[in-house]
């Protein structure tokens, strides 16, 4: 579960650099570069949408336990 974790925090963080690319690119078209930067942060909410779902759907089935706050002596 944790390698499922890291992948999805990798593909959002590349998701992220994606957009940061296409907002630092100059060029004439700049409604094309707009809608470049807003599929890639749609994708990067989209995949930070379903890690959440997984991550409560892998405790509600107990793959994953809480395990809170340790206790200071």
């Amino acid at each position: 579960m944790k390698y499922v974790v890291v992948l999805a925090f990798l593909a959002i963080l590349a998701s992220l650099a994606s957009a940061l690319f296409f907002m630092m690119r100059t060029g004439r078209n700049d409604k094309a570069r707009g809608s470049h930067m807003a599929r890639a942060l749609a994708v990067r909410v989209g995949l930070s949408i379903v890690l959440f779902l997984c991550l409560l759907a892998a405790w509600k089935l107990g793959y994953i336990q809480p395990t809170g706050l340790p206790i200071g002596r």
